[in-house]
């Protein structure tokens, strides 16, 4: 099974939406970082080859027709030239708002220091962190400016018939043309606000050192997120 949907935007722009929507739409499943964590055993050490340099990303994927959200979208190129078929929607969002949202959420000092001593910290550094310098990305001024500039490069790097900008403001009918679906009834769906990934993370003490209760936590969330995203 191949990609069918990469989601190149940036953690924090509405990824988790990004899940259900094609999920909905039929290109389901779609992997997201929480995908990761509940089933940490099986597929972090596929992500901590990639780090290494060493992708299998038929294998990463397996079982998968889309992807969205950190750890994928930082190798967006790579999966557009491994998946030549597969459309490509980045999800995009005004720049200080995107800043404000990761400073409180997954680039937050506290954020950070629940990943440290947990099976994912070193997959979370490779594939996140280790792109900035120490302390830039407590600094507006240069992670918005790195925001824009890298979402210019996935517009300058694909040709339009392959890519869509969307904001999820707009609903399903952009997607769902995009992607040559009709338009299902119901609302667009909307989950994973700052405040829920904040609150999730709190809730569970930071990340689980303990490699099944992270599966746990992981499945759980997912699960809490499907809810609210169908309700």
């Amino acid at each position: 099974m191949a990609l069918e949907v990469i989601g190149a935007g940036l953690g924090r722009n509405a990824t988790f939406t990004l899940k259900f929507a094609p999920e909905r739409l039929g290109f389901g499943p779609c992997f997201h970082m929480a995908e990761l964590f509940a089933d940490t055993r099986r597929r972090l050490p596929l992500w901590l080859d990639v780090i290494d340099g060493r992708p299998d990303w038929d294998a990463v994927f397996e079982g998968f027709r889309s992807v969205t959200d950190y750890p994928a979208c930082t190798y967006w190129r790579e999966l557009s030239e491994h998946f030549p078929d597969a459309r490509i929607v980045l999800t995009t969002r005004d720049p200080d708002s995107w800043f404000d949202s990761v400073s409180e959420t997954i680039f937050s000092p506290r954020m950070q220091a629940g990943f440290a001593g947990t099976p994912v910290e070193r997959m979370m550094q490779g594939a996140i962190f280790d792109a900035f310098a120490a302390g830039s990305m407590q600094d507006r001024a240069f992670m918005t400016d790195w925001y824009r500039r890298r979402n210019e490069e996935v517009i300058a790097s694909l040709p339009p018939e392959r890519l869509l900008v969307f904001h999820p403001k707009e609903g399903w009918e952009p997607l769902c043309a995009f992607l040559d679906v009709p338009v299902p009834d119901g609302p667009f769906p909307r989950v994973n606000s700052r405040d829920e990934l904040g609150t999730a993370n709190d809730e569970a003490g930071g990340l689980p050192a303990d490699l099944q209760e992270l599966e746990q936590w992981g499945q759980a969330y997912i699960d809490a997120m499907r809810a609210k995203a169908m309700a």
